[in-house]
């Protein structure tokens, strides 16, 4: 172990989006590249619990490792510095400083790195590729907006050159993620170039692209409507997309300022026509949501069926709108709201998944045989062990609780 500690190793451990663990394989890419070591820790700041949890980490790995540089950057970091400026080793960066190299230098002891394990971005199966940062919205509820700054969308070539690079690097499946991905806009030879634009230059460009995904859109994305219908011409797009929802009601969405409609996610819904499968978020207890408000989410639930749905209950965030809002929801009701969501969403699945059996579907291995259907299922691959990142075939046999059962053909 101590022959271990005395190697320039660097760490990483990324909380709440994709996006983070995204930030932290850059980060640990241009630390590795000056000799620095230590421990990053990529912070959440979505909810309070998220912070908390944060926090709780980073005093345990403190704790564990007397010594160690710990890097803490992240939404949690920037909004609330002083959770982690009195644990031991801790050097604080902010997100407007974290691709700094010159914020790292002098802070690091290389006598004893972090050992412990934790899984990077590098062991996945699928690689996300960032397009975007930042977001120019203004959701009464959402404190990510204000840590991580106004939109600012990447160069096609920039974005092209990662792709490539992570084709040559054996994935086969290619994750599109920002903060706001929705909101990608670029303007080429006077014509804006969208996120429909995007993907299908991404597909045509870069044959080795077997699958391509889209991580998280917003429901308002200028061009869903395209999007959807390139899902249903090419099989190398995945036919799921998940819409950050948040209410299913009309008026809660209108509080919290969001740019959809229940009826504009039904119309998405028409026009997948069965061939695109959805995930939503939902915030369950935002302030002024009664009894029959909520009512009309979880109608919406059972009524449009989407396969998964990340309900979590609302954390008032100073500096939001929201926080200040009359009719906040006791907490104990919005914990409630997001069990009875959970649980009609994993209805949604089993039926789904039932729908897949007798099935020959393509899936994208990620570990210990366990893969990805293009819908996003996890499916239990029987017989010899296959490598991750394989794309093959399975014949779906049955269900195991919240597996498919499949076969290698």
């Amino acid at each position: 172990m101590q022959e271990e500690n005395n190697k320039k190793v660097i760490k990483t451990l990324s909380f709440g989006c994709r996006l983070n663990a995204l930030e932290c394989e850059k980060i640990k890419n241009m630390l590795a590249g000056r000799g620095i070591c230590g421990v990053v820790v990529n912070t959440c700041s979505v909810t309070a619990e998220a912070e908390r949890q944060c926090a709780q980490t980073v005093r345990k790995i403190a704790r564990e490792n007397p010594g160690a540089t710990i890097f803490i950057t992240g939404c949690g970091a920037t909004r609330n510095p002083a959770l982690f400026n009195k644990i031991p080793g801790t050097v604080i960066i902010s997100n407007a400083q974290k691709m700094n190299i010159d914020a790292y230098i002098g802070g690091e002891n290389c006598g004893n790195s972090f050992v412990g394990k934790f899984d990077g971005d590098e062991r996945l199966s699928k690689k996300f590729v960032q397009i975007q940062n930042g977001c120019n919205h203004d959701c009464t509820y959402c404190v990510t907006r204000l840590l991580r700054g106004p939109a600012v969308s990447f160069e096609y070539d920039d974005i092209l050159a990662d792709v490539c690079r992570a084709t040559q690097n054996g994935f086969g499946e290619i994750v599109l993620t920002g903060v706001d991905a929705a909101s990608y806009i670029k303007n080429y030879n006077g014509r804006p170039f969208l996120l429909a634009d995007l993907c299908r230059r991404l597909l045509a460009d870069v044959p080795a692209v077997r699958r391509l995904r889209l991580s998280s859109v917003d429901p308002a994305v200028p061009t869903i409507l395209d999007i959807i219908e390139m899902i249903k011409a090419d099989a190398r797009f995945m036919p799921h997309l998940h819409l950050s929802m948040q209410s299913g009601s009309d008026t809660i969405l209108r509080a919290m300022r969001r740019r959809h409609t229940a009826d504009m996610v039904r119309e998405l819904v028409k026009l997948a026509a069965g061939r695109v499968s959805f995930g939503w978020d939902i915030i369950c207890g935002f302030p002024g949501e009664s009894d029959e408000l909520f009512a009309e989410t979880l109608a919406l639930v059972r009524e449009l069926k989407p396969v998964r749905v990340h309900a979590f209950p609302y954390s008032p965030r100073p500096g939001t709108v929201a926080a200040e809002m009359d009719g906040q929801i006791p907490r104990d009701i919005s914990k409630r709201r997001v069990k009875i969501i959970t649980d009609a969403a994993a209805e949604n699945m089993r039926e789904f998944m039932a729908t897949q059996i007798g099935k020959t579907v393509q899936v994208l291995v990620e570990s210990d045989n366990i893969a990805r259907t293009p819908d996003d299922i996890p499916v239990r691959i029987s017989g010899a062990p296959i490598p991750a990142r394989t794309i093959c075939d399975v014949d779906i046999t049955g269900i195991d609780g919240t597996f498919l059962i499949g076969t290698k053909i």
